[in-house]
């Protein structure tokens, strides 16, 4: 397991990871975009900012990089950044497969990304991310499981992901929607050959979406590796869009929202790492100081009121706009 790397690292931040859904493209449907990248938004632009993120990362000991196919060039981006550090030998690297980005570098597109979780989809895309990533890759995930997904059920695909995992990549994947839980507990179910064919799952899960907990804890509890994503529910959970008991907490702590409520997840004992989506170097620092919040349980009290109904949640979720 590549994750074993981050036992040895010794710095606070080594749990939280960075992803690059928000850099990556032009387009997203976090909050606050148009303050966060203004209209500087080329391929060289955001390789430029990409970079800046990637170094401030790893110099404040973030450890894990979390790109995807569908991250528009987050992986062109990312492996252009490793290129250049040949010696970095204590990260780990992770992508994902299962959407295309189709929306030609644009934020208006009719669509951004199509989904297809099919065999001839991942051979397609485990060659074009083996072009860009080539043996720094460490983690291959199937983007966005769901309940219905046939990446559950596909044997053909089970048996070519087991061929990649003999060969030394480790196997994961995420999940969305409502249905998390559900997906989570199926896939932990697929084996191959008698042994489990997952050994990590990526999962969104923050102070408004909890649903997914007890399937996290299981998964956890079976070996494999947690990493959480949308900690900041696309910048609902941030200032100045943050309900006002997140923000009363982060006024006692001092620190910023965003740090607070990434603070809740790292105190989960299940959660293995936490991704930062940050796209300024500001924001990243400010998410970096998770690692030092110390929540008491009148906090803990305070933020339990946000939990929302996940169709609701999910479904306001789908409402967001590409930015």
């Amino acid at each position: 397991m590549p994750f074993a790397r981050l036992a040895t690292a010794t710095t606070p931040t080594c749990h939280i990871g960075l992803g690059l859904a928000a850099v990556g493209r032009p387009g997203y449907i976090n909050l606050g975009r148009d303050e966060d990248l203004g209209e500087h938004r080329s391929p060289e632009a955001l390789r430029t900012r990409t970079h800046e993120l990637l170094n401030a990362a790893y110099a404040q000991g973030v450890r894990y990089f979390d790109a995807a196919r569908s991250y528009g060039r987050s992986e062109e981006f990312l492996a252009d950044w490793l290129k250049a550090r040949p010696d970095l030998d204590d990260i780990v690297v992770g992508s994902k497969w299962g959407y295309t980005y189709t929306a030609d570098w644009t934020t208006d597109a009719e669509k951004h990304e199509v989904k297809d979780h099919g065999l001839q989809t991942y051979e397609r895309q485990r060659a074009e991310t083996d072009d860009l990533l080539g043996d720094r890759l460490d983690l291959y995930q199937i983007h966005s499981v769901t309940p219905d997904s046939p990446a559950l059920t596909d044997k053909d695909l089970h048996a070519r992901l087991a061929e990649a995992a003999a060969a030394g990549l480790t196997i994961g994947f995420s999940t969305s929607g409502p249905a998390q839980a559900e997906a989570i507990r199926a896939a932990l179910a697929v084996t191959v050959d008698g042994e489990p064919l997952f050994r990590t799952v990526q999962s969104t899960y923050n102070a408004l979406e909890t649903s997914a907990e007890p399937a996290l804890a299981e998964a956890h509890d079976a070996g494999l590796t947690v990493i959480v994503k949308e900690g900041m529910a696309n910048g609902r959970l941030a200032d100045p869009y943050a309900p006002e008991a997140l923000k009363a907490v982060a006024e006692e702590t001092s620190l910023g929202c965003d740090a607070v409520a990434l603070a809740l997840i790292l105190r989960r004992p299940w959660a293995g790492v936490v991704l930062s989506g940050a796209a300024t170097t500001v924001q990243l620092a400010s998410n970096l100081h998770a690692a030092v919040v110390d929540l008491d349980e009148g906090q803990l009290e305070k933020l339990a009121v946000l939990v929302e109904e996940p169709g609701a949640y999910w479904e306001r979720r789908g409402q967001l706009p590409w930015h």
